[in-house]
């Protein structure tokens, strides 16, 4: 299966090598390879797309609703990561969407200090938008 190109606006490339695209939902699809696993976090259903996806309910700004269900998420889309296309997008493309990025940095072994620095650095300066956002990230498969 053909993987992200990295030179594309929005492909975060992990530690591992696993390469994530994070988007907005509010521009339009990105020309080229569609994902084959998404997850959506948004407050309310997302719309329907060609490929499987997940919703996590994650409110703007906030954190996800079902933390449980949150972690069970996004280490599938970590897993699959490895030999699939996954895209993370929420509304902007920039708080939950980092949060989430954040989140798989960790599970690819980046200290949960520092994930939300890495994907800042790699993603989007922008990443990561509220205290308790990165709060969760340096909290992340601990709680």
């Amino acid at each position: 299966m053909d993987s992200w190109d990295t030179t594309l606006d929005g492909v975060l490339q992990l530690p591992s090598g696993r390469l994530v695209r994070g988007r907005s939902l509010r521009r339009p699809l990105p020309s080229g390879l569609q994902p084959t696993f998404a997850l959506y976090l948004l407050g309310h259903q997302p719309p329907s797309v060609a490929w499987e996806n997940r919703w996590i309910r994650w409110p703007d700004f906030w954190l996800p609703t079902d933390r449980v269900k949150a972690a069970d998420a996004l280490h599938e889309a970590w897993v699959r990561a490895e030999v699939e296309r996954v895209e993370i997008a929420c509304t902007g493309g920039k708080g939950r969407t980092g949060t989430a990025l954040a989140c798989l940095a960790v599970l690819d072994g980046v200290p949960q200090h520092l994930a939300v620095d890495y994907v800042r650095l790699h993603y989007s300066p922008r990443a990561v938008e509220t205290p308790w956002q990165r709060r969760f990230v340096t909290r992340f498969l601990i709680d």
